[in-house]
């Protein structure tokens, strides 16, 4: 049996309407089409184990209190973009839903030792044929 992964409540989300950037003529100087999204990460009611997972992650979204912004500018409804940002933190918040697996400790192969080896020689042999030619 498979547990759903969590999933971010809209009320837990604040969204601002701001103006996008980029090409669009004369709509884009007077419509707030783009969104911004803030995510309380600490404050919301996913797993705590999530949490350490989403926080711990080396994302430039995620500000150091722990909040993640996300912009979305990509349509020109402010609905779709919307809807856009909540898929994207979803999606964020499914990437860490999961915890990753543990690495067993192995051994290298004797082979794999052998091609180390031979490759370490082959690299000394490079290097001791630079020195000056003596006749």
């Amino acid at each position: 049996m498979r547990v759903a992964a969590p999933r971010v409540r809209e009320d837990e989300v604040e969204f601002s309407a701001i103006r996008a950037q980029g090409a669009g003529g004369q709509n884009v100087n007077k419509v707030s089409s783009a969104v911004h999204l803030r995510f309380d990460v600490n404050a919301s009611s996913l797993p705590d184990d999530v949490k350490t997972r989403l926080l711990a992650l080396k994302d430039t979204r995620i500000t150091d209190e722990g909040v993640v912004v996300l912009k979305a500018q990509r349509f020109r409804s402010q609905d779709k973009n919307r809807q856009d940002a909540m898929a994207r933190l979803n999606e964020l918040v499914q990437g860490v839903a999961r915890p990753p697996r543990v690495r067993k400790a192995t051994r290298p192969t004797l082979a794999s030792k052998q091609r180390r080896l031979e490759g370490k020689t082959q690299r000394s042999q490079v290097k001791a044929l630079r020195g000056k030619v003596v006749d």
